[in-house]
This record gives C-alpha cells, sequence and structure tokens, in this order.
C-alpha cells in the first residue's frame, strides 16, 4: 500500500461519521469499516426489494457506487477529488431476505482516476454482484 493511501486514511474518522449520504440513508445503507486496504458496507433487503421480494439490482448498483464513491474521495491523493463516475456491474444472484455486505477494495490509485471493485454478498456469503467504479478525478484547487 503507498504512502498516499497510508496518508489518506487519517481523515476516516471524520468520513465515518458523515456516513454515505442521504440516498444511502434512505435505503439504510451503513458504513461499517474504513481502512487503507478496503470499505465495508451493508444495506438491509426489507425496504430495497421489488414487489416480489427479492432486491433489485439497482440497489446494489446504489449500494456499490455510494461505497466506491465515498472510497474514492477518502483514498485519493488529498489534493484531488472525484468529479466523474463510470459503473459496471454483474448480478450472480438476487438476495430475498437478511442483510447484504458490500466489500470495497482498490485496484488502482492513479493521478486522474481511482478503480474500486466492490464485491455484493449475502448473508451466507454467496456472490450477489460485483461492481467496478472508475471515478474520474481533478485538483480541489
Amino acid at each position: 500500500m503507498s504512502d498516499d493511501i497510508k496518508a489518506s486514511a487519517a481523515a476516516t474518522d471524520l468520513l465515518m461519521q458523515r456516513g454515505l449520504g442521504p440516498l444511502a440513508d434512505k435505503m439504510g445503507i451503513k458504513l461499517l469499516e474504513l481502512s487503507a486496504e478496503r470499505a465495508v458496507a451493508t444495506m438491509p433487503v426489507e425496504g430495497n426489494t421489488q414487489p416480489f421480494g427479492v432486491v433489485h439490482g439497482g440497489a446494489y448498483v446504489v449500494l456499490g457506487e455510494s461505497l466506491g464513491s465515498f472510497a474514492a474521495n477518502v483514498w485519493a491523493q488529498p489534493e484531488k477529488m472525484a468529479v466523474g463516475i463510470e459503473v459496471n456491474a454483474s448480478h450472480s444472484r438476487s438476495a430475498t431476505t437478511g442483510i447484504v455486505t458490500a466489500t470495497c477494495t482498490a485496484l488502482n490509485l492513479g493521478k486522474s482516476l481511482t478503480i474500486h471493485e466492490i464485491v455484493v454478498t449475502d448473508e451466507q456469503g454467496r456472490r450477489l454482484s460485483t461492481i467496478r467504479i472508475t471515478n474520474f478525478l481533478r485538483d480541489k484547487n
């Protein structure tokens, strides 16, 4: 892990208090862990389901996008900020009950973009979705 990533992790306490934003709050998404190595969030299935009782793929994307964008702002160089996003998602299965967990890891932390992979699993640890988030960065000035 580079010194830039470790240095940016110093801001994690404040960011953990701020949370992932209003949409994430409405969906019940909770940030559980944020470190220089990974970020973890959970989301209840209840309240985020289709009428037939399964989590919609769009809910996984919101979960992944919220976590990936948040991580990009934490793990990017201190003088940078995320200004654009590209989302690619694949869905393996759906969840019908319980809580799903998203784990985000950095694949690339460059000067102009970050790439994160978010794996969403159910309570049994089965992969539900894989989401790749590319955040485009620019200087904060």
